[in-house]
């Protein structure tokens, strides 16, 4: 029998939901006062998982699922509907994602029974120095998060086409074709997505300044204010570019008449990318990383310059103490994963860079020793004022979308998109209907920094796709998009289905803790001005007695009823007996799992 209480989502999450819709529309609506209705089977808070048996698309849009499961059926591989569908969700939902950020990706291939990983993140200019970018700030002591200085090398394109060619079935042409016909004909925008245009044109109005150009945003996006649930958006610019993209390839974008748009856009505003940022550009293949949990399962995370390692890091602190012997929605098990949480993340801070010119400890980061070793700062009683980074003991050198699909062949591809902070950087290159990232506001300006900003450098990236693979067999491709909510929300995740035993929705569908705050990779090696105890967010499903006992064990809590900030997870499972496949979607977001 499963160890939870109904503590995990009350009704007055369930109520809330219609509120915030409403809120996102700018309407005043009276509170409904009335909670969900029953069910038959599983928990009440939750709705049932999908089962198929060919092939499932999990993803943040519903008609970007449609478009993973018709390519599907035309006979494309697990990467060609991936494709598909995060080219598709660039148009629908170009508030978390698009081909102006970057792309990272795991991919199991049934053929050779193997974890590829796939790192499509890009660079700084190769032609600005330290000093001429620390110049630039202008005295600022952060990286701004909008305008041209924190915009790095798109890697997402590149990133397609490197999938496509080791595992791709149909064209790229065939691939793109739906989401042309979309950008051109128009779609109607979900709820939640007009909820976030609303959100990011405000941002943009109040940071004009630091913008610069918006022009080019503002009719693309916003020509007639925010987009809102159920209008019509169009975006015949991003149609055209994706039909260069379908017809001439990758290098259309990186070395043709796509490029050289981009390099004539940057001249024209100051930016410092350049043509050949973009014709230099490539993804690398990387080796995923991962650790035994309990129970023959393994959770696997992708290398840095990505925050992958700290979900195992975690998962390595969590599994020397048994959580099941206290209920799913107790202080203990909230307590345990915030301080396994704030461990990890003090080694993300120390280490996590660009490997080609920062390598991290990995082997020693992952140990088991080193778990155990971490797992023993935990006091049970309270939470610890501080915790700092681990001291390596080595001989010699010391807003995002996420989706998943599944192929009738037992191909299962994870991949996470996104251009960093809400849409990005606010900036548009004339013409060609996609924004641009502002990946680099996550540079480092301290020169001893592994993450310091360089020329020619990735920046460390908060994107990650995840897996699990159950007695060595994989099992299940998963993901949790929002920033530093990733590595605790595929933790959590993880915690529910293993430790708890609940069905696919239902762990995604649990109350969740996003704790904020601690040391970061953008500040200098001794976190000065950082809030070290942090905050620990929780949803209203977390019972108010636990709270209390949260706050009396010295956590700073705070209960927050808006989704926004918890993440959006989707997830595919297959059963290693009958092959059956198994999907879930976000209840926080305007997704949907579909199988065939």
């Amino acid at each position: 029998m499963r160890n939870l209480v109904i503590s995990l989502l009350t009704l007055t999450a369930l109520a809330a939901a219609p509120v915030h819709a409403e809120e996102a529309a700018g309407a005043q609506q009276p509170k409904l006062e009335i909670g969900g209705g029953g069910r038959p089977v599983g928990e009440a808070w939750s709705r049932s998982p999908i089962f198929a048996e060919h092939g499932i698309a999990a993803t943040a849009h519903p008609l970007a699922s449609q478009i993973a499961i018709d390519i599907l059926k035309k006979g494309g591989s697990a990467v060609d509907a991936a494709i598909a569908a995060n080219a598709a969700l660039g148009l629908m939902e170009p508030t978390g994602n698009g081909i102006g950020g970057d792309l990272f990706a795991i991919i199991w291939d049934p053929k050779t029974e193997k974890l590829y990983g796939l790192n499509g993140s890009g660079k700084s200019p190769m032609g600005t120095s330290y000093d001429q970018f620390v110049a630039q700030l202008d005295g600022r002591d952060s990286i701004p998060p909008f305008g041209p200085l924190p915009v790095t090398v798109p890697g997402t394109v590149d990133g397609w086409f490197e999938m496509h060619g080791k595992f791709g079935k149909l064209s790229m042409a065939d691939i793109l074709a739906p989401t042309i016909a979309y950008a051109r004909e128009g779609h109607p925008v979900a709820p939640v997505i007009g909820y976030y245009f609303a959100g990011n044109l405000k941002r943009f109005e109040e940071n004009l300044d630091m913008i610069g150009d918006f022009a080019n945003a503002r009719a693309t996006y916003f020509a007639n204010g925010a987009p809102k649930a159920g209008e019509i958006f169009k975006n015949p610019d991003l149609g055209n570019t994706l039909n260069q993209i379908a017809t001439g390839g990758r290098d259309a974008f990186y070395k043709g008449d796509i490029a050289k748009t981009m390099d004539s856009y940057f001249k024209r505003i100051g930016g410092n990318l350049r043509y050949a940022d973009f014709a230099a550009h490539s993804s690398k293949w990387v080796e995923p990383g991962c650790v035994d949990y309990r129970k023959g399962y393994e959770l696997c995370e992708l290398p840095p310059n990505s925050q992958g390692f700290a979900a195992l890091q975690m998962a390595n602190i969590l599994k020397n103490v048994d959580l099941a012997q206290w209920p799913r929605g107790s202080a203990e098990v909230l307590h345990y994963i915030t301080e396994a949480k704030r461990l990890a993340f003090e080694d993300v801070a120390r280490f996590y860079a660009d490997p080609d010119m920062s390598p991290a400890p990995l082997e020693w980061l992952l140990s088991d020793a080193y778990g155990q070793e971490r797992f023993a700062l935990i006091d049970p009683a309270k939470a610890s004022p501080e915790f700092g980074p681990g001291e390596p003991k080595l001989e010699g050198e010391g807003d995002t979308t996420y989706l998943t699909v599944a192929d009738k062949d037992g191909m299962m591809v994870s991949l996470i998109q996104s251009n960093y902070r809400g849409m990005g950087s606010g900036l548009v290159a004339d013409g060609l209907g996609f924004m641009f990232q502002d990946r680099g506001e996550l540079y480092s300006l301290d020169p001893n920094h592994p993450n310091v900003y360089a020329a020619g450098k990735r920046p460390f990236q908060t994107i990650i796709p995840a897996f699990m693979k159950k007695n060595g067999k994989p099992f299940m491709s998963f993901g949790l998009m929002g920033g530093g909510m990733q590595p605790q929300g595929h933790v959590q995740v993880m915690i529910n289905m293993v430790d708890y035993g609940m069905n696919l929705q239902e762990a995604g569908d649990a109350a969740r803790l996003n704790h904020d705050g601690g040391r970061q990779p953008t500040q200098d090696l001794t976190g000065t001005g950082a809030d070290l105890l942090g905050t620990l967010n929780v949803e209203p499903g977390i019972s108010a007695a636990t709270v209390e006992r949260l706050k009396a064990m010295g956590h700073n809590v705070k209960v927050v009823s808006n989704g926004a900030m918890f993440g959006g997870y989707q997830a595919i499972t297959q059963d290693l007996e009958t092959g059956v496949y198994t999907g879930a979607t976000e209840m926080r977001k305007d997704g949907q799992a579909i199988g065939y």
